[in-house]
């Protein structure tokens, strides 16, 4: 399968803020590649890099076939954008709002307006058209920045944190209607978040990104399966004491152990079998609250790579 992204160690820095540090991504065509990471990680940097808003300081970079540097122009002509701000004219309608960004992609007459009319029905819009959009709801304005971003066909979209703020309703929606672009169109999605949720959900494949590089790339499922065992997560009363790293690492078939406060997280290769063994460990000196075990997720695939959560790097 051929690649509509490509990046070659880009480096991009603002004042004292390394924000890229040698990125490199390369996202087949027609699937829903995630940039996942917190925020502050370089997700919304690489974006601005690919969509020509920006030129990286070192490295290259290639969308739909088109230098980003070299052919800004054409890369914009094939790309579709959807920021974290929205884009469209709140004081302006629905239908409005489209039919000004179709002029902009030299969209004129008959054509235009069966575009915008399609892409309103597509989102459920078609009632609220002639509605201002700023008297829309949080996820009708979310699916009209979607409508805006598909309206002059792109063949790659760019979805920078697209379900921020949505409630759990309207994120689920928007889920669906990112889903289709991949399997239905054929449309390259390059999506960045930081919800785990959302990237495990949509994405095909994905790169997780820490401190402007990435750390790790692969599908979902293979990244949690090559964490072996469960996760063990163990709450206790007070401050974790020196030795209790010492003495879970100490019970066979426990592995990265790691303390932060009064949370101990570890691998366990029998999650289920350790438990007893690891409380009757710990209760002689210290008090256990609660007790958690669960398959790996992404957020341990983080800690695997990046060395944190993604709570202790936001």
């Amino acid at each position: 399968m051929p690649e509509a992204i490509t990046a070659t160690g880009l480096r991009k820095r603002y004042g004292s803020v390394q924000a890229l540090d040698g990125l490199e991504v390369e996202v087949p065509a027609g699937t829903v590649f995630g940039l996942l990471g917190p925020n502050g990680a370089g997700k919304s940097t690489t974006v601005r890099v690919l969509t020509t808003l920006t030129r990286p300081d070192e490295g290259t970079a290639r969308v739909a076939g088109h230098d980003v540097v070299a052919e800004p122009d054409a890369v914009r002509r094939r790309i579709g954008v959807v920021a974290q701000k929205h884009s469209f004219d709140p004081a302006a309608t629905g239908r409005e709002n489209l039919i000004l960004q179709g002029t902009l992609h030299d969209l004129h007459g008959q054509p235009l307006a069966r575009r915008a009319d399609e892409l309103l029905e597509r989102f459920g819009l078609a009632e609220a058209g002639r509605r201002v959009a700023r008297t829309y709801s949080g996820g009708m304005q979310r699916k009209l920045d979607l409508a805006l971003g598909l309206l002059h066909n792109p063949s790659v979209l760019f979805l920078d944190e697209p379900t921020t703020g949505l409630d759990p309703e309207a994120r689920a929606e928007l889920w669906l209607e990112i889903g289709r672009l991949a399997g239905d169109e054929g449309i390259t999605v390059l999506l960045t978040t930081h919800y785990l949720e959302e990237a495990d959900r949509l994405a095909a494949s994905l790169a997780i990104v820490d401190h402007g590089r990435v750390v790790i790339t692969g599908t979902p499922a293979e990244l949690k399966s090559d964490l072996q065992g469960d996760t063990l997560h163990i709450a206790l009363a007070d401050n974790v004491e020196p030795d209790v790293q010492a003495t879970l690492e100490r019970i066979d078939g426990v592995t990265e152990v790691r303390v932060d406060g009064r949370t101990v997280r570890a691998r366990a290769s029998n999650g289920a079998a350790i438990v007893p063994i690891a409380l009757a460990a710990l209760s002689e000196r210290h008090s256990v609250t609660s007790v958690t075990v669960a398959q790996p997720s992404l957020d341990d695939v983080y800690l695997r790579y990046a060395g944190h959560t993604f709570e202790e790097a936001a």
